[in-house]
């Protein structure tokens, strides 16, 4: 039986095909089209899809779409209605959004994919969320928690799911408690994104960085907005806020009033703690430090709201597993604490909670819980995506003229680039298949020397052309992590795994790896398993053979406002057009002239079996 899942129209659209309920395929739009968070309907996603599975649409056997466009359409109807005359300049906007093509996709799907019409189904957007984390983990039972800015009604909800085991029970998902917008806490914290000066749903990432620059001084004014229950619930006084009827503003001048004039969008961020560019001003160095302590406020009160959340969940549930989705389970300081503090021994959450996991969660939901057919599938890896042959790689770099060797032998391969990021090299790493998901995870990676403490503003300012108090994750092999961070057990959190906690680096090993510790001590780690990724597990490996430090610097290949590299061409274009000095697209290297040439020389190389030089 053959599933597809599809989500689209909000942002970050996505397909995801299942063959008797194992994944085959998963990927967000935006990697083909190259358009940052696309949100169109995904026919390039889905033709990948249907390719990697060696199929046409005419082998479908159901498709669903991740959540309900009339019940959507119905909440902002009614929003708009009780909004009147706020809502005027919004309302006629959506309309036209809706009646154009959304209220239209059960036959948008037909016509692009030739399904009958009892083919297609619709889930639920927290369903689907839900759905996509549960029928992902390893667990037979667990708990449920959804937080996102808004699916039709529900922006929070609560259940459990179990799975039939040995073919006896049902497959069950209950989600039995929600909060309804536009009480949000996803929402509210892009109104503080916004405020702070960054792209909602864009910019949340920055919010969070930033914090630890900070201290959470005003959690007594967010207290204001945002009122946390004895039960775990809250809500929000909506006096401070304006995305309730408003598609221009988040916030309102209440809100202004509160916590005075936002920060300038593209103004420059930085505290004593960045340090200070020449000719910083004594109040721009204030108000800059003033930020800081709202962006820390925020981030507090939102980890504060989820543990409460999840607490009560623990209490009701009596079950010692949470599955965590929705756009907030990204927020991955929130979820290292909700590992360490909620109650729950073990938390999973699959790479792309967000909106494009809908399209996953959709197929799941329909596979399992409508069709009620059984589990055979455990998301350990986060490679779902498009690879690329060696034909394909080599016809890109003929096309820019680029000199490359070839590296056939392995050893060879991995002492070349190890050696070149300790002799300081920004490396370009492109292997296998593209990540399912918003986080490298070492196939479309940019990869430096996590022990010099210049690389984090060099590849912020040099390579990525992003501001420079963003931080970089470690990767590090498994059976390493405990050496280096303040966690264990790391191959029971898959979490660790997708880059989705934040924990404390040892003490002793900060002025180790400099370039990967952020501000506070923390770090975003990605705990790599040579299981699912050999190749990069081999040259971690390398690199600490070589210095005894384990542990690379990872951040996605991409430029600032771009995508992540999909196609060969993606990867070569982003190597040209930026600050890196090596690009390894599978056996094939590509070095700048000049560029931190590694110990061994270009004689040495041709005399590697396997060895081509153009």
């Amino acid at each position: 039986m053959i599933v597809l899942g599809i989500s689209c129209y909000f942002h970050d659209a996505a397909a995801a095909l299942l063959r008797d309920g194992v994944l085959v395929a998963a990927a967000e739009e935006e990697r083909f089209s190259r358009k940052k968070h696309d949100h169109g309907f995904p026919e390039q996603a889905i033709a990948f899809c249907l390719r990697q599975a060696g199929i046409t649409a005419a082998d479908l056997d159901y498709v669903v779409f991740y959540e309900k466009p009339f019940v959507k359409f119905q909440r902002i109807l009614q929003s708009s209605l009780a909004t009147y005359p706020k809502s005027w300049r919004a309302f006629p906007e959506a309309m036209g959004h809706w009646f154009k093509e959304k209220l239209w996709t059960r036959s948008l799907i037909q016509e692009k994919l030739g399904i009958a019409p009892d083919r297609i189904l619709f889930s639920e957007h927290h369903v689907s969320h839900a759905a996509s984390a549960f029928f992902c983990s390893p667990y037979d039972e667990a708990a449920i928690l959804t937080v996102d800015g808004v699916g039709e009604w529900t922006t929070t909800a609560t259940g459990y799911a179990r799975a039939s085991r040995n073919g006896e029970g049902r497959n069950e998902l209950t989600l039995n408690k929600e909060i309804r917008f536009p009480h949000s806490l996803g929402l509210l914290y892009s109104a503080f994104t916004a405020f702070l000066g960054f792209e909602v749903n864009e910019g949340e990432y920055k919010v969070m960085g930033m914090a630890p620059y900070g201290q959470p001084r005003y959690l007594d004014r967010v207290a204001k907005i945002l009122h946390l229950e004895a039960d775990g619930s809250f809500w929000i006084d909506l006096d401070y806020l304006s995305y309730h009827y408003s598609d221009r503003h988040s916030f309102s001048r209440k809100m202004v009033d509160l916590f005075g004039e936002p920060r300038t969008p593209e103004s420059e961020f930085f505290t004593r703690s960045t340090g200070l560019p020449a000719g910083a001003g004594a109040n721009q160095i204030k108000r800059n430090e003033y930020y800081a302590d709202v962006a820390a406020s925020i981030q507090v009160a939102t980890e504060e709201a989820l543990l409460a959340m999840a607490r009560r969940l623990h209490e009701e549930t009596g079950m010692s597993k949470l599955c965590l989705a929705g756009g907030v389970a990204y927020n991955s300081v929130a979820n290292g604490r909700l590992l360490r503090e909620s109650g729950f021994d073990e938390l999973y959450i699959q790479p792309a909670a967000g909106d494009s996991g809908g399209a996953l969660g959709a197929a799941l939901w329909a596979y399992h819980v409508v069709l009620q057919q059984p589990r055979r599938f455990v998301m350990e890896h986060a490679y779902w995506g498009a690879e690329a042959t060696n034909a394909q790689i080599e016809a890109a770099l003929k096309d820019r003229a680029l000199d490359y060797d070839v590296l056939d032998n392995e050893d060879g391969l991995l002492d070349q680039v190890a050696g070149a990021i300790d002799g300081g090299a920004v490396v370009g790493w492109y292997q296998g298949r593209t990540e399912w998901g918003p986080r490298a995870l070492g196939n479309r990676s940019i990869l430096a020397d996590p022990r010099r403490a210049e690389m984090k503003h060099l590849v912020n300012e040099k390579v990525k052309f992003r501001e420079p108090f963003r931080p970089f994750a470690p990767s590090l092999l498994l059976d390493r992590v405990p050496d280096f961070m303040d966690m264990r057990d790391c191959e029971r959190h898959y979490p660790a795994q997708f880059m989705l906690y934040v924990a404390n680096v040892l003490p002793e090993q900060r002025s180790v790896i400099p370039a990967v510790t952020h501000a506070n001590g923390t770090s975003r780690l990605q705990a790599v398993s040579e299981k699912t990724n050999p190749r990069y597990a081999a040259l971690i490996e390398r690199f600490g053979e070589r210095t005894g430090v384990p542990v690379l610097l990872n951040t996605s290949f991409n430029l600032r406002g771009e995508p992540m590299v999909n196609s060969p061409a993606d990867a070569v274009n982003t190597f040209l057009a930026s600050g890196l000095d090596w690009l390894v697209l599978g056996p094939y290297v590509v070095r700048k002239p000049g560029r931190a040439e590694p110990s061994v020389q270009k004689q040495e190389i041709q005399e590697m079996k396997g060895t081509h030089v153009a």
